[in-house]
């Protein structure tokens, strides 16, 4: 172990958002084996849905109580409720058994997801917590290619309850760390909780993300349908509600005062679009690969290398000169490869060569680490120290969040009736319709991004022109 307390602490935290982000990866790999054994085909996408819905609704509970009640105790509660869920995970007897226990793993998720970039902001002063953002947000790439090849070994060598049981020892070693390393919080004199935005929240996220899930995915009749759309006005109806009660609390859950700052909108809204982008890349472009283009799963996995590599890359790049170089500066770099690589896939048909695929890819990810590690530190920047929890895990949220609609939009798009003749035909024009969209979007959130960074003129103008801008300026 280090001298240093800090350093133990930010590599406990290392290791915690890398157990939230490579669980993603390395259980997908596993789902045809579980699936399998468990027999529930049909329950296929609600291990990953449940997973997800849990984690979209802990995540700015963890952040607003860990404002009450110090990030020590919250990010130890969610490590263990991770653990439990994971060793749950893996005795599961059925789909059903599997489906629940996810649940509770992806409510200890959401703490790994969501604090770990809070006590980094706490802990350390911009420059250096802004270079250990970077390696933070590079985890994410790590991940990506480190889960699918585990988690075919494990499945292949051990059996597919060790996909969840590897992630014991690793928590309890994080666990550890956190309990003697990080220092404990004051909790605040004000620990008013505030049920009724919880439940408003809760309940209305819940209930529009499940309807739009159903009503993707789901082939019933009609009036089926129409429930799965009354589900989802509810769910709407309940979240303005909720915007209501939060207008009216003196301690609210998710202060209403994060959407009325210019800066923090724009944190959210850009985080949203680029993770529906992201999602759309890392989903779609494999199943092009082996459904359109007939290529093996080795090579349908392996093109995604790129992203993984190029995506840590773009994290430690922005972590380290983002703060010299002013956050509108980054954004433009961001932006000019994400639409390289974005306008590069609308432009994909059957005769595209592998290295250019895998070429707009590399832009791809190279984008996403600039573009969220940046939005991630000007998040640190903006957020009073009042509501820094609440603030910052309404970033994670929105990136959750973007993610889940993501799939559901882009799902009404895709052709999928696999016994027709012309499958491979039909899934190539849903699919290039896809990447338009993604494309278009790209544009679109390019010239949103660029306009409100070079446009800034308020009391954090500074913060988007950089420190290296500001000595010009002077000289």
């Amino acid at each position: 172990m280090f001298k240093d307390p800090k350093r133990n602490v930010v590599i406990a935290l290392y290791l915690a958002t890398f157990l939230a982000a490579i669980e993603g990866t390395i259980v997908s790999t596993a789902m045809p084996i579980i699936t399998s054994e468990l027999k529930g085909a049909h329950l296929y996408s609600w291990v990953n849905t449940i997973y997800l819905l849990a984690m979209v609704v802990a995540t700015p509970l963890f952040g607003k109580l860990s404002d009450i009640y110090g990030r020590k105790r919250l990010i130890m509660l969610g490590t263990i409720i991770f653990l439990l869920g994971s060793a749950l995970s893996g005795i599961a007897w059925s789909m059903y058994s599997l489906i629940f226990f996810r649940a509770i793993q992806g409510l200890g998720a959401a703490s790994l997801m969501t604090l770990p970039m809070i006590i980094i902001t706490d802990l350390y002063e911009l420059e250096q917590r802004s270079k250990i953002q970077g390696w933070l947000s590079s985890i994410w790439g790590v991940a990506g290619i480190l889960g699918p090849l585990v988690g075919g070994m494990l499945v292949d060598y051990v059996s597919w309850r060790s996909v969840f049981y590897l992630n014991v020892p690793f928590a309890f070693v994080a666990l550890a760390l956190l309990y003697k390393f990080l220092p404990g919080q004051a909790e605040r004199k004000q620990t008013t909780i505030d049920y009724a935005g919880i439940f408003t929240f809760s309940s209305g996220i819940l209930l529009l993300l499940f309807g739009l899930n159903q009503f993707a995915e789901s082939e019933a009749s009609m009036p089926i349908r129409i429930l799965y759309l009354v589900v989802m006005v509810v769910g709407a109806g309940l979240l303005v509600l909720f915007r209501n009660v939060e207008n009216r609390k003196q301690e609210a859950f998710m202060p209403m005062e994060i959407f009325r700052s210019r800066q923090f909108l724009f944190i959210l809204i850009s985080g949203l679009v680029v993770s529906i982008i992201n999602v759309a890349i890392i989903f779609y472009i494999p199943l092009w690969m082996q459904h359109v283009n007939h290529a093996s799963a080795t090579m349908s996995g392996s093109i995604m290398i790129p992203l993984s590599i190029l995506w840590p890359i773009g994290s430690i790049v922005a972590g380290n000169v983002t703060v010299k170089l002013g956050i509108k500066r980054m954004i433009v770099l961001g932006c000019i490869f994400l639409c390289a690589g974005s306008i590069g896939m609308a432009s994909i048909s059957m005769s595209t060569s592998y290295v250019l695929v895998m070429l707009y890819i590399a832009c791809s990810g190279f984008s996403f680490g600039i573009l969220l590690t940046a939005l991630m530190i000007l998040s640190t920047m903006v957020a009073s120290q009042k509501i820094r929890g609440a603030s910052m895990s309404a970033v994670q949220l929105f990136r959750t969040l973007g993610q889940a609609v993501g799939l559901v939009i882009f799902g009404l798009f895709l052709y999928s009736d696999t016994e027709n003749t012309q499958y491979s035909l039909h899934l190539h024009e849903s699919l290039h319709t896809i990447f338009m969209m993604i494309g278009v979007l790209s544009i679109l959130l390019s010239i949103y991004m660029v306009w409100i960074a070079w446009t800034e003129k308020g009391e954090y103008s500074s913060v988007f022109d950089g420190k290296a801008a500001i000595a010009a300026k002077q000289k």
